[in-house]
């Protein structure tokens, strides 16, 4: 069974930084893109960014752009999201999700397959 589970949220300051991770379990996660997704209070889920199963396809959301970084160790079975320069908009529930697709065409929620449970991030000072 396919299981993603995230870790690496929490509180911190404006302009401060966090390294999300997505641990893949019950498959080879080489084979399936993943994706970053938020939600924050009242609002939509989002995509944040999206990595081919190969890693050589990056999707950004232009609000991330320049601060995130995706990135994917396929011996480790897991995706990472490096988040640097992190302000009060960033603040949401964060999820990973895989597509059984080898990549996120346009990296919207709708694409995925399967959910992990959610890591909260919040940038508050």
């Amino acid at each position: 069974q396919l299981q993603l589970v995230e870790s690496g949220g929490g509180l911190v300051q404006p302009g401060g930084s966090l390294r999300l991770s997505c641990a893949a379990s019950g498959f080879n996660s080489e084979h399936y893109a993943i994706g970053w997704f938020r939600q924050a209070p009242g609002k939509e889920r989002e995509g944040v960014s999206c990595i081919s199963s190969s890693g050589g396809r990056l999707n950004y959301a232009d609000s991330v752009k320049g601060r995130f970084t995706i990135s994917r160790d396929n011996a480790k079975n897991t995706v990472y999201l490096q988040m640097n320069n992190l302000q009060p908009e960033d603040t949401a529930v964060y999820y990973c999700a895989a597509s059984l697709l080898l990549l996120f065409t346009r990296c919207e929620p709708s694409e995925a397959d399967d959910w992990g449970q959610g890591t909260q991030v919040t940038v508050s000072s």
